[in-house]
Order: structure tokens, then C-alpha cells, then sequence
């Protein structure tokens, strides 16, 4: 039963992380670190494609060796960060839902910015 579970929420990481992808706001790696850590747990074939993937497999390396996130993988979540603060405020969104979003964002972007890159 709970090597079922794990491939279930590996896989079901990995289809999000393939919408976050396309979706701006759904952020994919932190996905594909949830699916490669249900894989260990399940399924040793199914982590090793992920791992070894061109495309998905070097920042789960890189978080798994070294805790790391690319320069460019923080550019683009702190980007897109400030763009969600600046639609809030360009949608005319409550001041108490600005202060929330401030101080969740900069809590995230803090965690961001202090990895390694």
C-alpha cells in the first residue's frame, strides 16, 4: 500500500511539475523534488529517469548534492515574485492581502536568494 502511495505522488509531482512548465504562477522543481523523493522511496527505475532526464534531472542533482538553485531558476521565481506584488496592486487587491502577500514573498525570496547557486 505505501509503495503505491509514493509512485501515485511521484507521478502525480511530476504531471504538475510538467504544468508548471506552461503555467507561470506553478512553480515546476519543487515538484520534481517531491516526485524524486517518492521515487526513492517506491520506485528505484522511475528516480533514476528523473535524475538522469536532460531536462528535469540537473536541478534535482544540484538541490540534492549541494542544496542549490541555478542563478537563473532564482531570477526567474524572484521575477515573477515581484510580478504577482505588482498585479496586486495594479488589481486594487486589499492592503491586508498586500502586507500577507509581502511578508510570505519575501519570506520565500529570502529562502531563495540565501541558497547556493
Amino acid at each position: 500500500m505505501s509503495r503505491f502511495f509514493y509512485i501515485a505522488l511521484g507521478w502525480g509531482a511530476v504531471g504538475l511539475g510538467v504544468l508548471g512548465i506552461v503555467l507561470p504562477v506553478l512553480p515546476t522543481t519543487p515538484f520534481l523534488l517531491v516526485a524524486a523523493f517518492a521515487f526513492g522511496k517506491s520506485s528505484p527505475r522511475a528516480r533514476n529517469w528523473l535524475i538522469e532526464h536532460a531536462h528535469f534531472g540537473p536541478p534535482i542533482r544540484d538541490w540534492e548534492e549541494r542544496g542549490a538553485i541555478s542563478r537563473r531558476a532564482k531570477v526567474l521565481a524572484t521575477s515573477m515574485m515581484a510580478l504577482v506584488i505588482a498585479f496586486s496592486i495594479w488589481k486594487g487587491l486589499p492592503l491586508w492581502v498586500l502586507v500577507l502577500q509581502g511578508v510570505l514573498i519575501s519570506a520565500g525570496a529570502a529562502f531563495i536568494l540565501t541558497r547556493p547557486d
